[in-house]
């Protein structure tokens, strides 16, 4: 059985400028069919990476491919597949919002392996933005920064293509149309589809991916499932006593106290609590613990300690 080709598949990309480097041999894959995050801070080379999947930058060295169509040598096969939201969508604005469908739904060349524009798809992603005929028919220099925002999502997932490559997709979306969009999300990957999906919200990519890539002065710095993320930073442990009790003399390995007072300890444990809570009651036997408050890592606190240079 022929195992299918890696929806993305970056390896060694290089993209410099004059003396700047802005990607630095990246290597990457996307699985088809998964949801992956594609984070960094402003100037980390995620955008730089974009435009040399679409073809719109040249790599100064590597190779970048989707769906096995190499992306510069193949690049209208390759495109032809994607469906594409900008971070800020640049169109006409004497365009209606019909006309900007009709137009960017005209690249999807069915003589590739791109979808012609199935209007019943495209009725039903207006209705699940509301987003009516009655807006469409107006030019896009009166529409809001939402109403933008819901033209240019419908205009990526008209095709219904096989991967969606988004950019910040949500800026500009009240928290209505923010979870019609995560539902949208959910209901493509169902069906296969592949989504890389760049964004600064973390709580969103935590909430709809499946693994993340964190990109850190145009290097990949971390690729992993968001479960895995979390393991790699402490979780924030709170134990409450029953009685006044002694201090450790040292706590175990991976556990930090942040806050103490007789009957309250506020620490930060990475791995197992097992060693750390019998430690306590040997040193302190006959008191029990009242009360376990855990709260699990965040996604956040990964990404903070990996832009420092933190962690491993």
């Amino acid at each position: 059985m022929t195992t299918p080709a890696p929806a993305i598949l970056l390896q060694g990309l290089v993209k410099r400028y004059g003396n700047l480097t802005a990607v630095k041999g990246l290597d990457l894959e996307v699985r088809p069919g998964e949801i992956l995050g594609f984070l960094g801070l402003n100037g980390a080379g995620k955008t730089t990476t974009i435009r040399m999947l679409l073809d719109l930058l040249r790599p100064s060295g590597g190779t970048a491919a989707i769906f096995g169509h190499d992306c510069q040598s193949d690049g209208i096969h390759a495109r032809s597949l994607i469906g594409y939201l900008p971070s800020e969508m640049g169109v006409y604005p004497h365009l209606t919002g019909r006309e900007v469908l009709n137009v960017l739904g005209g690249l999807h060349a069915p003589a590739t392996d791109g979808n012609p524009i199935d209007p019943h798809y495209t009725s039903e992603l207006m209705e699940r933005l509301e987003l009516p005929e009655s807006d469409l028919r107006r030019s896009v220099r009166e529409y809001s920064t939402g109403m933008k925002r819901k033209l240019g999502i419908i205009q990526a997932f008209q095709a219904d293509p096989r991967l969606l490559i988004l950019d910040e997709p949500t800026e500009g979306l009240d928290p209505v149309m923010q979870e019609a969009f995560y539902q949208l999300l959910v209901d493509v990957q169902r069906r296969g589809r592949t989504v890389f999906f760049s964004s600064h919200v973390l709580s969103q990519v935590d909430r709809v991916c499946h693994r993340v890539a964190l990109l850190r002065k145009g290097e990949l710095v971390l690729l992993a499932t968001v479960e895995e993320c979390r393991h790699l930073a402490p979780r924030r442990v709170r134990l409450t006593f029953a009685a006044d009790v002694a201090a450790l003399e040292t706590l175990p390995d991976g556990s930090e106290m942040v806050e103490r007072t007789a009957r309250v300890w506020k620490l930060r444990v990475k791995g197992p609590l097992g060693t750390l809570l019998r430690e306590v009651a040997s040193r302190n036997p006959g008191i029990a613990i009242e009360d376990i408050e855990v709260s699990e890592a965040k996604l956040e606190d990964v990404v903070l300690h990996l832009y420092r240079g933190d962690a491993a």
